[in-house]
């Protein structure tokens, strides 16, 4: 049998939702035709972790269940730079930001832009709701966490994607009843039911679902978090 030696990296993705309590709708963007990953497709901002996103200090951390449930299954450590690239990403794909108003005099490389916001990252805001390993055979391979995100959390205007980079195009708020006229992967289609289904309840879920998708056999788990420290 033949092992799959492409390296699963480690990445965060956002899924911000607006209208809670009326009409949800998310934030999704469209992949380049000539993108190595999931070219033409819809999907939420994210990407994958860097290096440097375990060394950015948070002004806000994540929810202590959060953080347990992130580093189950996982190495310890670990959810503080998900959190991360979660906000890098969402910041870099869609000019929004997940931040409190501070100066940050000497920030890395990849966060300039955000500091001359007037911003430090904040992720006190980030529900993680999901997480999923790429199959064997793909062109690159992620294992991937899906964090939710009220729209109210954002300290930017959600409606302004000036910001933004070009790797995501046509960016826009789309109803969860309209999905389904939508071009996305799989495993989007399948986190969107998750969150549709918890739309109007802010409460963190039971348990987080897990696809794990390693080189011998395909697994859906429940991550109910690592005990917690006092």
């Amino acid at each position: 049998m033949s092992i799959d030696k492409t390296a699963i990296r480690d990445a965060a993705t956002v899924i911000v939702l607006r209208d809670r309590d009326t009409a949800p709708r998310v934030l999704m963007g469209q992949r380049g035709a000539k993108a190595a990953f999931m070219p033409n497709k819809f999907v939420f901002p994210g990407g994958a972790v860097d290096a440097a996103d375990a060394e950015v200090p948070l002004t806000r951390p994540l929810t202590p269940l959060c953080r347990a449930r992130l580093e189950d299954d996982a190495p310890s450590g670990v959810a503080d730079a998900l959190a991360v690239a979660a906000i890098r990403e969402l910041w870099e794909e869609t000019g929004l930001i997940l931040g409190t108003p501070g100066d940050w005099p000497a920030p890395p490389g990849d966060w300039h832009g955000f500091a001359a916001t007037g911003h430090r990252p904040d992720a006190s805001g980030l529900q993680f709701v999901f997480r999923a390993i790429t199959p064997p055979g793909r062109t690159r391979r992620f294992d991937a966490r899906f964090f939710l995100a009220d729209a109210e959390a954002l300290a930017s205007d959600p409606d302004d994607f000036s910001a933004a980079s070009d790797e995501l195009s046509h960016l826009q708020w789309i109803r969860l009843d309209a999905l389904r006229s939508i071009d996305m992967p799989f495993i989007t289609e399948v986190v969107l039911a998750e969150v549709a289904a918890r739309a109007h309840d802010e409460r963190p879920p039971a348990s987080v679902p897990f696809f794990r998708n390693d080189d011998e056999e395909s697994l859906f788990l429940r991550l109910y978090g690592r005990p917690m420290q006092d």
